[in-house]
């Protein structure tokens, strides 16, 4: 009974999680096996979206949609469940750029994307729309529907785009510092504000600071919106290691420690309120709550959907804790 009255009130708080790759999809999925469909909304980075051979990608959105759908890859964390690539096959058999590898059934997104975005319908819309049809029922928002690019400035090549620094090539050049090009311009998509102004907590998820996360508090430009609630991070570094993506390798090359610490910094007191260490960085709580952050340690490895689920719930009863 205990346990049933405790989930009943975890099922009372309205959620906005900040997301971006593999790690900020499963801790969404977390949530989303917890609170009901209306109390949650997942804000989504879209720095990562490119061209491609002709077609308008968005790798995070569909990241995050393919995983609340139940249609992502559960051996790589993207792409789709029973993929094929009789396509992508043929493209390459005439001599198409083959660094970025589209699936037939991740083609079909990205085909009906481009098309309807050709016709001048917002990136939002489309997106309500594919998550209507794919049975998703939280609130799914890209950051912004302006065009807003992530530039990875490296040593070796200069400015890179995002997907030919992290796909092409495989996240080997030394980082020296982003850009996020038409930020200036770029306003955040319809729902985004509403849906901060009326949630109870912000959840950032433990997707890459630099990269995922930063870019969607750039676009946001609005951050007297998170002063009156609980903002609480989760680590995207356990022990030093990403255990997926270059965050860690990021940190080190731009001077920083690559640490669960290094990322409370990052975010700063003036942005969290809680931080969620994993366990093995338990030591770190006291050097956190020094920054003036409340720490919180637990398993954070979201290796299967019971780990989500549990994650979250973990995460949710900490919001709790500080709502208080």
């Amino acid at each position: 009974m205990e346990a049933m009255k405790q989930i009943q009130q975890l099922n009372q708080l309205n959620i906005v999680a900040l997301a971006g790759g593999v790690g900020g999809a499963k801790l969404a999925d977390g949530l989303a096996q917890i609170l009901p469909p209306e109390a949650l909304t997942i804000i989504v980075n879209t720095g990562d979206d490119f061209s491609h051979w002709g077609l308008n990608i968005s790798p995070d959105l569909d990241t995050v949609c393919y995983t609340l759908g139940g249609l992502a890859n559960p051996l790589t964390g993207w792409g789709r469940l029973d993929e094929s690539w009789t396509v992508f096959e043929q493209m390459e058999g005439l001599g198409a750029e083959n660094w970025f590898r589209l699936g037939d059934k991740d083609l079909a997104t990205h085909l009906e994307r481009t098309r309807r975005l050709r016709a001048a319908e917002p990136l939002s819309s489309i997106t309500r729309d594919f998550c209507q049809r794919w049975g998703i029922r939280p609130t799914v928002l890209p950051m912004t529907d302006d065009p807003l690019a992530t530039v990875v400035d490296t040593v070796e090549f200069g400015e890179l785009t995002f997907q030919e620094y992290f796909v092409h090539q495989h996240c080997e050049p030394t980082v020296r510092g982003f850009r996020f090009a038409g930020l200036e311009a770029a306003t955040p998509a319809p729902g985004v504000l509403a849906a901060l102004e009326k949630a109870d907590a912000v959840v950032i998820c433990p997707s890459n600071p630099w990269v995922s996360i930063d870019p969607i508090l750039k676009t946001l430009k609005h951050q007297e919106l998170f002063a009156s609630k609980p903002v609480i991070a989760v680590s995207p570094l356990i022990g030093g290691e990403a255990l997926k993506g270059p965050a860690a390798k990021m940190f080190k090359e731009l001077g920083f420690e690559a640490s669960a610490l290094a990322v409370a910094r990052h975010y700063g007191s003036l942005l969290l309120t809680g931080f969620v260490l994993d366990t093995v960085d338990s030591a770190l709580a006291e050097q956190v709550a020094g920054l003036g952050i409340v720490p919180f340690s637990t398993n954070t490895i979201m290796k299967l959907s019971d780990n989500r689920r549990q994650l979250a719930e973990d995460m949710l009863h900490f919001v709790q804790r500080l709502s208080v």
